[in-house]
């Protein structure tokens, strides 16, 4: 009986405990309350597949005004120039030579007609003469000649006597000689000037206005700076091919002048261009290294072919002193042709006689003025013409 009661309190112990493990997990699981919609969520389908709509700019700025950057514009490039035409310059500049106007014009004319032409006088023509650069031998001519055709003719009138003495002048700077530029292109090869001079004749800027005369007469110009010691030589010299549309070889400062010149040609044969004008560095005549360089140029430069013109620059104020720079340069180089520059500010305009009868080199141009188109072709009758002038002149005592 007792073991019976045992049993029946165990079953009822574990039909207990089995009850309470179905329970107590039911009372653990309370419901959570439901979570609220967002407003995304509470929003119709519709509406959140129509497109965002964006804010206008003005309500996302910062609130600080943003201009956009300035648009810089390059400067506008520099109109091309066109150069005078070079007919007639010389007769448009005849009054840039009134200081030697008064040497030949006023003065020899005035001499020659006076009333009684006696051995004084012809000493005071005669210096005259010398005076203006004319030279001794050139001047003892000019003298014996109008001497012995104001006798033979009996010419007394101021018009005759100035017919007389410009046929003198005219045929003492032999106008026979070949004055003009050698600057025509050959077959697949331009020409080739080259400029040299001593420093301080106002070489560089002798050769931008070469450059014009060229243009002027309807040749395409390319320029070589082979002045390479002077630092604003290349600088200078392509101011003046700029100005006139030409192009301008350069090299580094302190560059070889042969290798800068050589450059030149050969841009100036890819080029097709008529005319390379070589502006090289001037120097003294009486230093033989940099008259050495000056050789080695021509002989780089003449790989490409011959140079056609070697044009020697002058100062017509140093006088009679040209002579022996033309005369060292020309053994060096082979000059061809004068330019005579500051003719315009000397009485000396016998210089041009002087140059050509010692070295038989035609004054080729001569520089009247300091505008880039004051360089004129010479020509002998119209410059002896502007020498005399055309004032009336009152017969002497």
């Amino acid at each position: 009986m007792k073991e019976y009661l045992l049993v029946v309190l165990a079953l009822l112990g574990v039909l207990i405990l089995g009850g309470l493990s179905l329970v107590v997990p039911r009372l653990r699981r309370r419901p959570e309350p439901p979570t609220p919609k967002t407003e995304v969520e509470a929003r119709p389908e519709e509406e959140l597949k129509a497109p965002p709509v964006e804010a206008p700019p003005s309500e996302v700025s910062t609130g600080i005004l943003v201009e956009p950057p300035p648009v810089i514009e390059a400067p506008p490039a520099p109109p091309i120039e066109v150069p005078e035409p070079t007919a007639g310059r010389l007769v448009r500049l005849r009054s840039r030579l009134s200081r030697s106007q008064n040497v030949f014009g006023k003065g020899l004319l005035g001499l020659l007609s006076r009333d009684h032409l006696d051995e004084d006088t012809w000493e005071e023509i005669e210096d005259s003469l010398i005076t203006a650069d004319v030279g001794i031998d050139a001047t003892r001519e000019i003298v014996d000649r109008l001497r012995e055709r104001t006798r033979v003719l009996g010419t007394r009138s101021v018009g005759e006597l100035r017919a007389l003495l410009a046929a003198e002048l005219v045929n003492a700077l032999d106008p026979t000689l070949d004055r003009s530029l050698n600057a025509d292109p050959k077959v697949g090869m331009p020409a080739v000037l080259l400029v040299v001079g001593v420093n301080g004749a106002g070489k560089t800027t002798t050769c931008g206005k070469i450059a014009r005369v060229l243009i002027a007469d309807g040749h395409t110009v390319l320029l070589g700076a082979a002045d390479t010691f002077r630092a604003a030589a290349a600088d200078q010299l392509e101011t003046w091919g700029g100005r006139v549309g030409a192009e301008t070889v350069r090299g580094p400062e302190a560059a070889d002048p042969a290798s800068v010149a050589f450059d030149a040609v050969k841009r100036g044969i890819d080029t097709s261009v008529d005319t390379v004008l070589v502006d090289t560095a001037g120097r003294l005549q009486n230093k033989v290294g940099l008259m050495d360089e000056l050789g080695k140029v021509k002989r780089v430069v003449e790989k490409h072919g011959p140079i056609d013109e070697t044009l020697l620059v002058l100062d017509a104020t140093t006088g009679q002193n040209g002579l022996e720079q033309a005369r060292v340069f020309t053994e060096v180089v082979n000059v061809t042709g004068v330019v005579l520059t500051k003719l315009d500010g000397t009485a000396k305009g016998g210089i041009v006689i002087a140059v050509q009868r010692k070295l038989g080199i035609p004054v080729k141009l001569v520089g009247l003025g300091e505008g880039p188109d004051d360089l004129a072709p010479f020509d002998p009758a119209q410059f002896v013409d502007a020498l005399l002038g055309t004032e009336p002149l009152a017969r002497g005592a």
